[in-house]
């Protein structure tokens, strides 16, 4: 049974410095790292917080915003204020004043901002050049554009980490200036030194390069892709550490992650892809196949069985990706436990055949009133990983294996669509969980133990409906039922209820308001499950209209979104962190779904599903051992739902034409 005490957090955001919330007032973070250091750059433009302010994190180390390396107790995020003492005063960044965003076409992620006043103008960059050391430069151009010169000091830093210095500038005169966050991972504590003289504009040394690179020459899905590229790599650590979203678990999910090896996969960074998958495979799947969530491994009613076939699915995607075949002799027992697992009887519900619980897919449970019955969305991952374990078995010579999963897979996918009572769906479409003599679960009621804080939806007196959940888009995601499906149109239509439920601004709820455990509000990444389902069924309006929410809602400058929406309670919920997830799944929908790209076995498929209104895309992916680019422009003359196969080949792989936008 799950602990509710696990749910509770003692991080109260009123205690401390404003900087250690981590909702500030029109906020924006841009995630910068390389793998063994880790920053976000602070842009707090609504008088909340330090304007513009540097955050140092060991991404080995999940802690929470407040732990942050560069985080003074009494002063917050002060101190990484650059200031220019001079006659007159002192010169800082100022909302008013202060301009922050990505560099466009840089080498690597690189944020500029820029601020002034008083006849100067001060340009910083924030770069993290090499994955060979734990580095963050800071480089700061200071500009006189008065006709008078002036002499200042500017400073940044306190304490052992201050930097002084000393300028004088004539008329239009500029000063360079080199600032590195050194982090000393063993110590746990950062250096702030002055480089002297300030490094050139180097660029970098091949950890950014040769990645995926795609241009839908629309400046939305250009900006949510350049945010997802240059931001997801930054969130892993070496090791393929990553917390579930940054500053709030410090926790990790084999789910989460899965999709994150496959995302990275997708943008060319398959060797920090590979270690991540191998980590979890050795350190978050038990021997008997279990695998852990919020770090955690689970007894028989609490485990979330969907994790054992998203891994497997993603195991299949990156040896098609990369050609990396070792990965199945070295891991083979490990595979193969994976795929064993949620066989075992003790999951086995008789009367349907279907696999029984009490733990759903966003993670209630039964002190939250999920009774002990059938997670649709359960069945359905298990479905497509145990088709993915059976095909990886049968490149492998393990026909045995092969044809029992294969069976297995079969089996769970026909009780899913046609079983005459326990079928996971209705008129409404996938419907979200039925219970063990067969009736859908369409309310819950939560146990006095549950420790819902008043003002939690579930903590109220109205009906708590399960349905509808956007899980239940993921069928038609996953490709269980075909775009035209009835089932298919029916789930896309009950989804809409959750679109604007508690709020006015946009984006789906997860699921239907009235059994949120938590606050209200719409989430980034359940939002992406719907316009991914709506791609593939050809409704370009529902996918622009989420794709457009994103490029709008809180956190759209840099392109880092939090977990959802909304006022947090706080505590005893751990404060609102931003989620990798989010930037995996655009990944996925422009990369799998928009441009359709799907390496298989033995040849490489490219089934575009352009949006509407879009003229033209360029992409150059790295796949296998050489490179795929695709130049596609879009004509109504077009015929629908064109393929374009092509061998592998270490060298170009082409795929050009004319498509017909959806």
């Amino acid at each position: 049974m799950v602990d509710v005490a696990e749910h509770v957090y003692d991080d109260d955001p009123t205690h401390g410095h404003p900087d250690v919330r981590t909702r500030l007032a029109g906020v924006s973070y841009y995630l910068l790292g390389n793998g063994l250091i880790q920053a976000a750059i602070q842009h707090a433009p609504g008088g909340e917080g330090t304007p513009l302010a540097v955050l140092v994190m060991d991404p080995d180390r999940l802690r929470k915003k407040r732990d942050s390396l560069t985080m003074d107790a009494a002063q917050g995020l002060e101190p990484t204020m650059v200031r220019i003492i001079r006659a007159g005063g002192t010169l800082q960044p100022a909302p008013g004043t202060l301009v922050v965003s990505w560099v466009p076409d840089a080498a690597m992620p690189t944020v500029r901002a820029s601020w002034g006043g008083g006849g100067l103008v001060v340009h910083e960059t924030f770069r993290c050049p090499s994955a060979a050391c734990a580095r963050l430069e800071r480089l700061v151009e200071i500009h006189n554009y008065d006709g008078a010169p002036t002499v200042c000091t500017m400073i940044v830093g306190h304490g052992p980490s201050r930097v002084e210095r000393a300028l004088t500038l004539g008329p239009d005169a500029r000063a360079h200036i080199g600032l590195a966050y050194d982090l000393d991972a063993t110590a746990g504590r950062v250096t702030l030194v002055d480089m002297e003289p300030p490094p050139a504009e180097e660029p970098g040394d091949g950890f950014w390069a040769n990645r995926t690179m795609v241009t839908f020459n629309d400046p939305v899905l250009d900006h949510l892709f350049d945010a997802s590229r240059g931001q997801l790599p930054a969130a892993v650590s070496a090791r393929g550490c990553m917390d579930g979203s940054i500053w709030q678990y410090n926790r990790e999910w084999v789910r989460d992650q899965a999709f994150i090896v496959q995302a990275l996969t997708m943008l060319g960074h398959r060797e920090r892809a590979s270690t991540m998958l191998r980590r979890l495979l050795t350190s978050f799947v038990t021997p008997q196949g279990a695998t852990l969530d919020s770090s955690e491994v689970r007894q028989r009613d609490d485990v979330e069985l969907d994790q054992n076939g998203i891994l497997l699915y993603v195991i299949r995607e990156y040896v098609n990706w990369t050609g990396d075949t070792g990965l199945l002799s070295e891991m083979w027992e490990r595979i193969a436990a994976l795929a064993e697992y949620p066989l075992r009887p003790e999951f086995r519900h008789p009367a349907s055949g279907l696999l029984s619980g009490c733990r759903e897919f966003w993670e209630r449970h039964a002190a939250h009133g999920i009774e002990h019955g059938l997670e649709m969305i359960y069945q359905v991952f298990v479905a497509i990983g145990l088709e993915a374990a059976a095909d990886l078995a049968r490149r492998t010579g393990r026909l045995a294996d092969a044809d029992r999963w294969a069976a297995a897979a079969a089996d769970l996918r026909a009780r899913v669509l046609t079983h005459p009572v326990y079928a996971m769906h209705d008129a409404r479409g996938f419907i979200k969980r039925r219970l063990l003599d067969g009736r859908i679960q369409e309310t819950m009621e939560p146990r006095a133990d549950a420790g819902l804080p008043a003002g939690s939806p579930l903590a109220g007196d109205a009906p708590h409906l399960l349905n509808p959940d956007t899980c239940s888009v993921l069928p038609i995601v996953f490709g269980l039922v075909e775009p035209h499906d009835p089932i298919a149109r029916a789930t896309l239509a009950t989804i809409e209820r959750l679109w604007n439920q508690a709020w006015t601004d946009g984006g789906y709820g997860r699921y239907h308001v009235s059994s949120e455990p938590d606050s209200p509000g719409a989430w980034p990444f359940a939002s992406i499950f719907v316009a991914r389902a709506s791609i593939e069924m050809g409704d370009s309006s529902r996918a622009w209209r989420v794709l457009r929410w994103l490029s709008q809602t809180a956190g759209r400058p840099s392109g880092a979104w939090f977990e959802f929406n909304g006022p947090r309670m706080s505590p005893p919920f751990p404060q609102v962190g931003i989620v990798p997830w989010t930037w995996a799944e655009l990944t996925l929908l422009l990369i799998h779904h928009m441009l359709g790209v799907e390496p298989g076995e033995t040849e490489l498929r490219v089934r575009p599903k352009l949006l509407a209104g879009l003229t033209h895309v360029h992409a150059r992916l790295p796949v296998r051992d050489g490179w795929l680019r695709v130049d596609l422009r879009t004509s109504s003359e077009a015929p629908l739902d064109q393929e374009f196969v092509v061998p592998y080949s270490s060298k170009e792989m082409l795929v050009t034409g004319t498509v017909r936008a959806r």
